[in-house]
């Protein structure tokens, strides 16, 4: 199935400046004195507090619980005390508060008792999935959905394949390149752990191949692993945005998702590297995801490379610890240049999906005021899924939002190149999100509208109903009362017959 690559349509070659961050191993970042923790760290719904204000915490102790089937437990980083549970900022484009927990430190880092499983296969599959949702893992690689969905692909689908998302296309992350060449034994562990919970044999490590390093080191690991014999390692060409998942899989197997269609349809489960490695930690020593590796590099930045750090960590700390040279107020991208995005303060937490910080980096959004678009089609002959960016542009900007899903607007997977691209530098993307912002928000009040007609409707046929049936037990009420009475008066008239009778 991988001998012959396939390809994707449009796509970028970049300059991946990754070199800077690569030259010095992992490195652990200083134990914060004050945590924040979001309660919102991934897709779903935000987990719920368990802790309440002064109460003493280990580390790894979970301190909010999953609300609803999309979410996931959170856990302390470290151990301390719990001295807020408030509204505060947190990274993210839009600039807004929301609820956080805030854990003061001890610098004890004392650990909760762990539970580690030796043989993974005496657990059920349910039980592997309850473990790893427990732990608080989600995808490491993208938006953080929560990766115990994603093992769980229901009776309707057959897995034949697992891939493993080693590429990491954009320029300057290189946080699962470094994870691959240091701890590949970690990585494979996870794997193997999939593999069971999926019930699949097949899986394929997709790797570019501007990482030699990165594929030695798996391959390396790889013959160890008698239980991955059916496991091999495949570098793609290098070209972005291979490490889509959409796009990837059409690179390994040729296969397309269909729009609006989810990768299990073809029978194939992707997962990120790093979420690999997290699941391996969580099932064989008993480890929650309470950290991440996140790159810091940029022109500001003295010493760039990978660092593993407490979610909380303010995000000042981590990089006064690279010695970063960065004016007040000066933005930075959070994120890497194509889909990160600008953040203003600093003292913002270090979440589950922050994989890249970017200082003395421009984004890839224009500074300076757009010009006309001049209709050259160089957007469409990029875009990795095959759209019209120009037509979706046009519709969005005029807000005509049902001709944008016309143009298949939710199957833009906001990669940039379109705006990357655009000699008059309009920002084609942000036209996208907001049209489908709007357009999620046009959904959610035609649903209301609808259901309050539905409760209208229903009310007024219940109403309808109460009133049939009130005039019925009238009818009934009048009739027995007529019965009653035509009785009482034929009982009268026998008896006053009988009188009479009885007088003659």
């Amino acid at each position: 199935m991988t001998d012959n690559l396939a390809s994707f349509p449009g796509g970028l070659v970049l300059d991946g400046q990754k070199k800077r961050s690569t030259q010095t191993p992992i490195r652990q970042t200083p134990l914060a004195k004050k945590l924040i923790l979001p309660l919102q760290q991934h897709i779903g719904e935000a987990s719920e507090p368990i802790v309440k204000v002064g109460d003493k915490v280990l580390k790894g102790q979970k301190i909010a619980r999953a609300e609803g089937h999309v979410s996931v437990y959170l856990h302390a980083p470290s151990s301390g005390t719990i001295t807020a549970i408030d509204e505060q900022p947190i990274p993210h484009p839009s600039g807004l508060s929301a609820l956080c927990i805030t854990l003061e430190t001890d610098g004890e880092d004392r650990w909760i008792e762990r539970q580690q499983v030796d043989d993974f296969t005496r657990l059920s599959q349910h039980e592997i999935r309850q473990i790893i949702r427990e732990a608080g893992i989600v995808g490491l690689g993208g938006a953080g959905f929560p990766s115990y969905i994603k093992l769980n692909p229901g009776v309707h689908h057959h897995v034949e394949t697992l891939i493993l998302n080693g590429v990491e296309c954009e320029p300057y992350i290189t946080c699962d390149d470094m994870l691959m060449r240091e701890r590949s034994e970690g990585i494979l562990d996870g794997i193997e752990i999939m593999i069971y919970a999926l019930r699949t044999k097949n899986c394929i490590i997709a790797i570019e191949d501007n990482k030699p390093e990165a594929i030695a080191a798996i391959e390396l690991e790889l013959p160890k692993r008698p239980k991955l014999k059916n496991t091999k390692v495949v570098a793609i060409p290098t070209r972005y945005p291979a490490g889509s998942e959409k796009q990837l899989i059409e690179v390994l197997t040729g296969k397309q998702v269909p729009s609006g269609g989810l990768t299990v349809d073809l029978g194939i489960v992707c997962h990120n590297i790093g979420t690999s490695y997290a699941i391996g930690r969580a099932i064989k020593h008993g480890e929650p995801l309470i950290s991440r590796i996140v790159t810091v590099t940029g022109t500001d930045v003295k010493h760039a490379g990978n660092f593993e750090t407490l979610f909380g960590t303010p995000m000042d700390e981590l990089l006064a610890f690279c010695e970063t040279k960065r004016h007040p107020g000066e933005p930075f991208i959070l994120g890497g240049p194509m889909m990160g995005y600008n953040l203003s303060g600093d003292h913002l937490p270090v979440t589950k999906t922050a994989n890249c910080i970017l200082v003395g980096v421009d984004n890839a959004a224009p500074i300076t005021k757009p010009l006309p678009c001049i209709r050259c089609g160089d957007c469409a002959s990029v875009c990795p899924v095959g759209l019209l960016p120009q037509q979706l542009y046009w519709h969005a900007r005029a807000k005509d939002l049902e001709k944008t899903q016309q143009y298949n607007l939710f199957d833009c997977i906001e990669c940039g190149c379109c705006s990357y691209v655009c000699p008059s530098k309009i920002p084609l993307v942000h036209y996208f999100r907001f049209a489908k912002t709007e357009t999620m928000n046009q959904q959610q009040e035609t649903l209301k509208a609808d259901n309050a007609r539905i409760r209208h409707e229903n009310r007024l046929e219940r109403q309808t109903l109460e009133k049939t049936e009130k005039e019925q037990r009238q009818r009934q009420r009048k009739a027995a009362l007529a019965a009653t009475k035509a009785a009482k008066e034929k009982e009268k008239m026998l008896e006053q017959q009988h009188t009479d009778n009885q007088e003659n």
